[in-house]
């Protein structure tokens, strides 16, 4: 089933991306925009959380005094000629200027990252050969995370190579409560492996697949088609969104600044991570705490080391899960597993500890871009949920997470939501809080079941048909609608909610038969 349906995403992305090619300019000028402050605001907030305070060695982070901040074109120009790289690394005004941001401005950030890259760049180098890739593109990973595990964008985008839970979902990655693999940097960057492996199987190009791993490849196809079908990037840079404009530059900047930060007298942090680590397989709950405690480990750093579990728990009775640990501690763990499961077991793994869990609340969030916008309130209802509340205010789905401060999308029904819109379109989206569902299903073209049919509980509609026309599903523990559709040829976890009249697919429960298809 997974290699069915990557076949058929890479089959879909083809349709659009067979273009002809176009011929490369010798020369390129490019004007130059805002495309670095992207960057610049990134690397403050990619970097600025407990990690890599905890990581850095000392709290000065600024930069050296005798740090050269610029050189001549010419000499910028010769450098990244002598890099040895599969990808083509052009020069021109904006890579000098994101140069500058590295190896100047945010020289103080750059300065992490360096230290970062010995714990990080090994397992990355090891992977992409693994995978046949070129082993330059784990600078992809400064730009993405600044090589932060547990960054996450204002959208959402998660972990060292900033993965939305849909694609992380779609190249194998488990996201849950309790584990988020997203934030795992060994199977995340398998999944980034395979991705880029899928983009260079439509473009044939690594510097078009870096940009479509950036904003997707159906936007590197719309810049495509609206550039008169050229496939040079320099060609359709101005067709591209600002961040993947600013992204391409941002990269050979970043190739750059890590292969010649010693002739700007840049040194690089040194970071409390151990550089020598390996990973044990347990097939029972523990807790971080409690491996911290027994082997007289620092919390921060074990926490630092296994990112992906959200609230310490190990989950390793539902199925078997790593724990990475110093490589000289690792036969200490072993030999003292059951100390460390019975150590205060009815604190740590009776049941999950709630408020160790991600908080998020909307009373007081207020997001910073907003200005220019009217705020509108919607009042949650009994069948709604964000993908209805963001198609009724025609505004995207993560923007609408990102305002109300949501993880993923769970809402309650009396919650309050604001929705920032365009001033000029406030009267006509006022009226939607106060409309029936009916009502505002119709203001966006789509069917709505009869006045007897919509009064009918949803067990009643589930019952109306006959049993014995569907195929059935019992769910199991650790079970989520989208690994039930994988089970199942040509369905999908939308189906599967429709079928069942599920508003919430994280309210499946074990032992609940679901409808999965009816039988031919």
């Amino acid at each position: 089933m997974k290699k069915n349906l990557k076949t058929l995403i890479i089959a879909m992305l083809l349709i659009s991306a067979a273009l002809p090619a176009y011929p490369v300019n010798d020369t390129i000028i490019i004007r130059n925009d805002e495309s670095t402050e992207v960057i610049e605001h990134d690397l403050d907030s990619l970097l600025n959380n407990w990690f890599i305070r905890m990581s850095v060695a000392g709290l000065d982070i600024s930069p050296a005094d005798s740090v050269i901040a610029e050189f001549s074109d010419s000499i910028y120009k010769d450098r990244i000629s002598r890099i040895n790289s599969l990808i083509i690394l052009p020069y021109n005004n904006i890579i000098r200027n994101h140069i500058h941001v590295y190896t100047d401005r945010k020289v103080d950030r750059f300065r992490v990252m360096l230290g970062l890259q010995d714990f990080y760049f090994p397992m990355i180098e090891d992977i992409f050969d693994y995978y046949g890739l070129p082993v330059e593109l784990k600078y992809m990973a400064v730009i993405e995370s600044a090589l932060n595990p547990n960054a996450v964008s204002r959208v959402g985008a998660t972990g060292l190579w900033q993965f939305m839970y849909s694609t992380g979902r779609m190249y194998g990655l488990t996201i849950n409560s309790v584990v988020d693999e997203r934030r795992d940097p060994v199977k995340a960057t398998h999944a980034a492996a395979r991705y880029l492996k899928d983009l260079y199987g439509i473009y044939n190009d690594w510097i078009l697949v870096i940009a479509a791993y950036n904003c997707g490849p159906g936007n590197v196809n719309k810049a495509i088609r609206r550039s008169g079908n050229r496939k040079d990037y320099w060609e359709i840079y101005y067709r591209l969104p600002r961040e993947t404009r600013g992204y391409i530059p941002a990269f050979v900047a970043a190739t750059y600044a890590m292969n010649y930060y010693r002739d700007h007298n840049i040194t690089p942090l040194q970071i409390n991570l151990p550089l020598a680590v390996d990973t044990v397989m347990i097939s029972t709950d523990m807790h971080l705490e409690q491996i911290a405690a027994v082997l007289d480990l620092p919390l921060d750093e074990l926490r630092a080391m296994n990112p992906q579990y959200r609230t310490g728990l190990v989950p390793g009775r539902s199925r078997p899960s790593g724990v990475t640990l110093p490589l000289d501690r690792l036969g200490d763990f072993i030999a003292m597993t059951d100390t460390i499961t019975g150590y205060r077991k009815d604190q740590y793994l009776t049941r999950v500890n709630q408020t160790s869990l991600p908080q998020h609340t909307t009373s007081s969030y207020t997001p910073p871009d907003v200005s220019g916008k009217t705020k509108l309130t919607y009042t949650v209802k009994d069948g709604d949920n964000l993908g209805f509340i963001s198609e009724w205010y025609d505004v995207p789905l993560s923007e609408l997470r990102y305002w109300n401060n949501i993880y993923r999308n769970t809402i309650r029904v009396g919650q309050k939501l604001a929705v920032y819109i365009d001033p000029g379109k406030a009267e006509r989206y006022s009226k939607i809080n106060s409309m029936s569902f009916a009502e505002k299903q119709r203001l966006e073209g789509k069917p709505v079941a009869s006045s007897s049919t919509a009064s009918a509980s949803p067990q009643a509609s589930a019952a109306s048909a006959s049993d014995g026309e569907f195929e059935f599903y019992t769910v199991r523990y650790g079970d989520t609608v989208w690994d039930i559709a994988k089970k199942f040829d040509g369905v999908s976890a939308t189906d599967i909610l429709r079928l069942n009249n599920i508003s919430d697919a994280s309210r499946i429960q074990v032992g609940q038969k679901l409808r999965i298809r009816k039988k031919s």
